[in-house]
């Protein structure tokens, strides 16, 4: 259990408030799939030119051409902005069409709902781009829950293995970083967000890799936060 007097909630979203497997099996194939399609028919989008600054070239000869650079960078696990803005965009084809609904951990719903009506504020960072993860939580097995989040980081703001990133969010929230309680999965972005101040949990979820001993408090579910 935690105790927690704070103001404000930060939720990390792979392998905290959804299944790794969701992300990994689902998401990151769904838009491997359907890649060609994309650039195809839509050729001379502004992505496809970020994607070649991504891939080291000046342009790409064709939609082959970049199809192939977009699975080299899928297999390098790349985090660079063309290819998450190409999947981002995928993915909002994806849950338009109803093709892709986004898995949760059962504790995620009801937690996000009793923390909003305490007057909580619930915000989220993870790696994703923000409108990845504006559908995310749009087209949810239970609905849309953006109407329980009021704000949205990605890698824009830092990385989450830096404090500074961290520090950046409490000033764009108006907080002192030990108003905030961040909820993660992997120790070194609790460290960073634990040097900025932040109050830290570790997510224990099913599925999640092994991380090192820390200080940081773990939950196995959002129940154990008790509001004080």
């Amino acid at each position: 259990m935690i105790e927690f007097r704070g103001k404000l909630i930060l939720l990390d979203i792979e392998g905290t408030v959804s299944p790794l497997a969701f992300v990994h099996d689902v998401m990151f194939p769904y838009a491997r799939k359907h890649a060609a399609a994309w650039l195809g028919a839509h050729w001379g989008h502004a992505v496809i030119a970020q994607l070649a600054r991504d891939a080291g070239v000046i342009s790409f000869l064709n939609a082959l051409d970049a199809e192939a650079a977009v699975h080299r960078l899928m297999d390098a696990d790349a985090k660079v902005t063309g290819l998450k803005q190409l999947q981002g965009l995928i993915w909002e084809q994806g849950f338009r069409t109803g093709d892709l609904r986004s898995t949760l951990f059962d504790d995620v719903v009801p937690a996000l709902g009793h923390w909003h009506e305490n007057d909580r504020e619930i915000r989220i960072y993870s790696s994703g781009i923000i409108h990845a993860q504006r559908l995310f939580f749009a087209h949810t097995t239970a609905g849309d829950l953006t109407p329980h989040l009021s704000g949205y980081y990605d890698t824009i703001t830092g990385s989450k293995r830096e404090p500074a990133s961290y520090t950046a969010i409490a000033t764009d929230c108006g907080l002192p970083p030990n108003d905030i309680l961040f909820i993660s999965d992997l120790v070194d972005e609790l460290n960073a967000a634990q040097s900025a101040g932040m109050m830290t949990a570790l997510a224990l979820r099913p599925g999640n890799k092994p991380q090192p001993e820390s200080g940081h408090p773990v939950i196995p579910s959002f129940l154990e936060i008790i509001l004080a």
